[in-house]
């Protein structure tokens, strides 16, 4: 597979002007423990094949939307999956991609996104993982679900 680096957009753009979070805190949740809180004003990075666990709290029912900026693909993987918890963890959603649509989908739009409607106030728990070979920058909106 040939190396995608930069294609249809930069990485600056796709981050703007959020702050790099770390993701190296230990936030408890679900009885789980998670690295960092993503909002509006922070995104994180990592690299595939692996998985995460983050944070986004939610103020009413929202939309959340996860967003990867892919960089030094080297392989597409079968699947890349993220599982939207609610709050409490009493009830959660998985959508997955697959390797070759994400690539796709990068190269076409320069980012790849998966999102679900959650409904109860406060923490959810992301969990991301994939089997994909690559560096990636990882941003979350929230968009209340009374502005669609």
């Amino acid at each position: 597979m040939a190396l995608l680096s930069a294609c249809g957009g930069s990485r600056e753009q796709f981050i703007g002007p959020r702050v790099l979070d770390a993701c190296n805190a230990s936030w408890p949740v679900c009885s789980q423990i998670a690295g960092c809180i993503l909002g509006p004003e922070s995104y994180a990075e990592g690299r595939f094949p692996g998985s995460t666990q983050l944070i986004v709290q939610v103020p009413e029912a929202s939309t959340i939307t996860v967003h990867f900026y892919l960089e030094e693909v080297t392989a597409a993987g079968e699947e890349t999956a993220i599982v939207f918890q609610e709050e409490g963890c009493r009830s959660r959603k998985r959508v997955a991609i697959t390797g070759k649509l994400a690539i796709d989908s990068m190269e076409k739009f320069g980012e790849f996104t998966r999102e679900a409607d959650v409904t109860g106030v406060g923490d959810h728990l992301i969990q991301i993982q994939s089997d994909m070979q690559a560096r990636y920058v990882v941003k979350v909106d929230v968009t209340p679900l009374r502005n669609r």
